[in-house]
Formats: C-alpha cells, sequence, structure tokens
C-alpha cells in the first residue's frame, strides 16, 4: 500500500546537491583557481531551503498541521514549497507594501498570503499569534540552529547565530558598497549566464572587486591560495527590470 504524501516527503531532503563549477572568468579576476557552489538551482531558488527544508520535515514528523512564515523573500518561498511537498497548508506573512510578483510566486506554490504591518517585525508577530493555534508551527526565516544566520544584508544588528559562528571560527569580515555588490550581479551575469540578486552578488563582489587581492597584500589571507569557493545562495527577488531598476539608482550609465 502507497504511503500517504506527506510522510513520503518527510522521507527525503527537498534540498538537492548543487554543482560545484569552477569558474574561468573569476578565476582570472581573482588569480587563483575560483569554484562556484551553485545554491542557485536549488528547486525553491536559494540556500534557504536546505535549514528550511529539515525545519518542515520535522515538523511534519510532530504532527504539524499548518506551516507559518513571516518572509516574502527566499525563507517564505522555501516554506511554501515544503508545505506544498508535504501536503500541508502554509500562510505567508507579508509587510502590506510586498510586491505583487512575490505574492503570486507564493500564491502558486499553494500558500495563503496575509499582509500585516508596515516593516517585517509587524508582520513577524502577526505570525507568531497564528503560530499559537493548535498544530500551527512558525517556521523562523533565520537565527535558527536549522536555518541560516542572517535576514538581510541591511541588517541593524547581528543575528544570534551569526555572532556565535563569528565568535567561534575565525571570520574576516569586510563590507562591499552597494555599487560593486550590483555590478558582481550583472558581470556575474555576463560572464556566467545566471542572475542572482543583489546579496548574492556581495560575495562575488569580493572577487570582482580585487578584495581578495588586497587582504593578501594586507598579510590576511594567504599570498598562495590554492583554490577559493564561492556560496552562489541564488535568490528570487530579481529580475531583469529589477536589475535596471538598481543600476538606475546607483547612477549607472
Amino acid at each position: 500500500m502507497e504511503r500517504p504524501l506527506a510522510e513520503r516527503a518527510e522521507a527525503r531532503p527537498f534540498h538537492v546537491v548543487t554543482p560545484l563549477l569552477e569558474s574561468w572568468a573569476l578565476s582570472q579576476a581573482a588569480g587563483t583557481t575560483v569554484f562556484l557552489k551553485c545554491e542557485n538551482v536549488q528547486p525553491a531558488g536559494s540556500f534557504k531551503i536546505r535549514g528550511i527544508g529539515h525545519f518542515c520535515q520535522e515538523a511534519a514528523k510532530k504532527g504539524c498541521s499548518h506551516l507559518v512564515c513571516s518572509s516574502g523573500g527566499n525563507a517564505g518561498i522555501a516554506a511554501a514549497y515544503c508545505a506544498r511537498k508535504l501536503g500541508l497548508p502554509a500562510t505567508i506573512v507579508l509587510p502590506e507594501g510586498t510586491s505583487q510578483p512575490v505574492v503570486r510566486r507564493l500564491q502558486g506554490e499553494g500558500a495563503e498570503v496575509q499582509l500585516a504591518g508596515k516593516v517585517w517585525d509587524e508582520a513577524n508577530l502577526r505570525a507568531q499569534e497564528l503560530a499559537k493555534r493548535d498544530g500551527w508551527v512558525n517556521v523562523p526565516p533565520f537565527d535558527h540552529p536549522l536555518i541560516c544566520v542572517a535576514k538581510c544584508l541591511g541588517a541593524k544588528t547581528a543575528a544570534a547565530g551569526a555572532l556565535a559562528c563569528a565568535r567561534e571560527l575565525r571570520v574576516l569580515s569586510e563590507v562591499v558598497e552597494d555599487r560593486e555588490a550590483v555590478d558582481a550581479v550583472q558581470r556575474f551575469l555576463d560572464d556566467e549566464r545566471m542572475l542572482v540578486e543583489p546579496a548574492c552578488g556581495a560575495a562575488l563582489a569580493a572577487v570582482y572587486s580585487g578584495l581578495l587581492g588586497r587582504l593578501q597584500a594586507e598579510g590576511r589571507l594567504s599570498p598562495t591560495l590554492a583554490s577559493v569557493v564561492v556560496i552562489v545562495c541564488g535568490g528570487n527577488n530579481i529580475d531583469s527590470r529589477e536589475l535596471q531598476a538598481l543600476k538606475a539608482q546607483l547612477g549607472w550609465r
């Protein structure tokens, strides 16, 4: 007898093993071999499916009857995708100003979309209230042991998990300018035919902008790097029009 959908979906991960590809263009820019870990080809469009997929599967095993998440970005899309695969209803709570393409994408995954508050914090309070209902489980979009260490690059404070990792491991924290991140998005599109969010462009900018070379010259990185791996985290909140709008905002000519 065939097992129910939810039981079958709980048995295997929702994320896929993504390719690790050598990039000729970025290797030329870095002066050493650069590999791309292509999380942008995950089924929900970003790396978020890894932690959120596991979280949702564990919740389903414990009897969850409804998933709720307060993110209109990659975390919300991952939660909606997981809910559909598990055969569970999902409610995604978003700020009132969320763009219609994001709403349509979430509805396309079968999720109910609620708009609450002007900013994410207010939407998150609504999600937490909903999660008090019997059988409902709140899917945290970030800062959970199973889910990666950021809500956005412009956060006012560091997530607790990210701060703990920085204290435990040797982390070189560097800042790239908005223009460098968007420039990296455009160059990566031209070089690799992949369109990614500026948050991903920030990691790529570490190579394109010459940051690695500067860190080597300062003695903070080894002068002889055998290879470099850049995580192409992907992202759903980008298309050709959004890229052009970002370039115009930054005074591109």
